[in-house]
């Protein structure tokens, strides 16, 4: 129920399933920010899953953006905004809405950011939802949720993958009361990038997301599950650096703070573990979705190759360029060896270095290095999901972005997140400030821009994105570029050397070196 409606008051209020909600009028939206779909994960409830919000009386002021879970800081994409608030009350929602008309029943689209599962927040100006709201005519929701060890790490007595579960219950408060705010709850999409990819296709395979949403889209999915082997040895060492075990005993009374930097102690010592951590060492991310037995039976790809996510429709997809990103923050764009080049190879590539230099026999060591990075990361676990949900029964629509950022003369090239800015149309934010520099963004630009989220609109409406279905025959897929078209999918070489490569949890590879 929403009082007054929209026409009576610029700060209309919402009722939701935990009390009531003031937002704002801006720019002809309504907006809410930082509306609790879950108890704060402290005291008791820290290291547990989510716990319904606890009721308020009277009208709480949806104004600010909630408060960024502990995460690490420093880097583009994380906390540290000067108008977003701190405090414990990490698991909130934020909603951009036409109209907050319970008769309209507009489509939902609900945003999971990424940031390697240990940073980011929704409140990133990155992710100002308005133009995608105002373009489509929808409602769009985005969501915190636990990140590094309070969500992610491998520890004794507290349930696996409790980032995960976070945005279940997201999706559950979206269930229960985004028709007041405007929205149809039986027309959800999810969408997200990177470790927000990674996420959707998690939510995919989880029994407990079946059914609280219609659609999905996977933007640059990260092929790196960890094994419960791997997760609890990494967790073992994370616990290490604070001189503690792996266990909700020993971690509870530890400062949130504390466990960011155990994190932030150990990520550089990881490449230095490859003997017994194999291809998750030189990611220096120490976190993952778990492939735990029972929030997440089974891999993404293996879970929809089985048809467990048939009915939904899906879009797919990846940028051409994505590692040159973290070259580039790495200091080394442009600049890799064939030292560095075969080490990358000989650890990622199927069918060893050897088939790598035999398909591309022109390829420079530097950008053999991008392209096996980009293969094995992002680029055939987006296609791979694709493939297996066509082979579950599901339909999927797949994409690649080929147009470069404009920034360093071009050498980005269409680099991992240049689709954020693209997509939500936010240039002065975050990393596009590193993708298009200072200039206003061109006419090419904005039209691109738009086309997105004509496209992700269009779909989130009908689940017709604006091009062909994939299939196995013709494989045509949208290429996003100066002029966008509909072609075979580009990265044919790439796509047969990876044929019949299944994306398994990563192991535990053995003792330490």
């Amino acid at each position: 129920m929403t009082i007054p409606g929209p026409a009576e008051s610029v700060e209309p209020v919402v009722r939701t399933s935990s009390g009531a909600v003031r937002g704002r009028t801006e720019d002809g939206l309504t907006v809410f920010r930082g509306i609790p779909f879950a108890q704060p994960p402290v005291g008791d409830a820290r290291f547990a899953a989510p716990r319904r919000p606890r009721p308020w009386d009277g009208i709480r002021d949806a104004y600010a953006f909630g408060p960024p879970p502990p995460q690490d800081l420093g880097a583009a994409g994380t906390a540290g905004s000067p108008d977003v608030p701190g405090g414990e009350d990490w698991l909130t929602v934020n909603v951009w809405t036409p109209a907050p008309d319970p008769a309209a029943h507009r489509p939902v689209m609900v945003w999971i950011h990424g940031g390697a599962y240990k940073m980011g927040h929704s409140g990133n100006p990155a992710y100002d939802a308005r133009r995608i709201a105002a373009d489509g005519d929808l409602v769009v929701v985005a969501l915190n949720y636990r990140l590094g060890m309070e969500g992610f790490a491998h520890i004794e007595g507290a349930p696996a993958n409790r980032g995960l579960l976070d945005q279940v219950a997201a999706l559950v408060w979206v269930q229960e009361n985004i028709a007041a705010f405007g929205g149809d709850p039986d027309q959800v999409t999810i969408f997200g990038e990177s470790a927000g990819a990674g996420s959707v296709a998690a939510l995919l395979a989880m029994p407990r997301a079946a059914g609280l949403f219609r659609r999905a889209v996977a933007q640059s999915v990260p092929g790196t599950f960890f094994s419960p082997e791997l997760a609890a040895d990494i967790g073992t060492a994370l616990a290490a650096e604070l001189g503690l075990r792996p266990t909700v005993e020993d971690l509870a009374e530890v400062t949130p703070d504390q466990l960011v930097g155990a994190g932030q102690t150990l990520a550089p010592k990881m490449p230095g573990r490859v003997a017994r951590w194999g291809q998750a060492a030189p990611t220096i991310t120490p976190y993952a979705p778990v492939v735990d037995g029972e929030f997440l039976p089974v891999t993404p790809w293996r879970a929809l190759a089985s048809g467990a996510a048939r009915d939904v429709e899906l879009i797919a997809g990846h940028n051409r360029d994505e590692n040159r990103l973290f070259t580039l923050m790495a200091g080394k764009l442009g600049k890799i060896g064939e030292d560095r080049a075969s080490a990358a190879l000989s650890l990622y590539a199927p069918g060893g270095e050897a088939a790598y230099r035999a398909a591309f026999p022109d390829a420079s060591a530097n950008d053999l290095y991008e392209h096996v990075q980009t293969d094995w990361l992002f680029a055939m676990p987006s296609l791979h999901l694709a493939e297996a949900h066509l082979a579950g029964g599901g339909r999927a629509h797949v994409y690649e972005l080929t147009w470069p950022a404009p920034a360093f003369r071009g050498d980005l090239g269409a680099c991992h997140a240049l689709d954020i800015p693209l997509l939500f149309g936010t240039f002065k934010a975050d990393l596009a400030l590193l993708q298009f520099g200072d200039a206003e963004p061109s006419e090419e630009a904005l039209a691109l821009s738009s086309g997105f989220r004509a496209a992700w609109t269009a779909f989130a409406r009908t689940g017709d994105p604006g091009w062909p279905a994939y299939d196995t025959r013709q494989r045509l897929v949208r290429v996003f570029d100066t002029e966008p078209t509909v072609a075979p999918y580009p990265e044919e070489i790439s796509r047969r050397l990876w044929e019949g490569y299944e994306f398994a949890p990563l192991p535990l590879v053995g003792p330490e070196a």
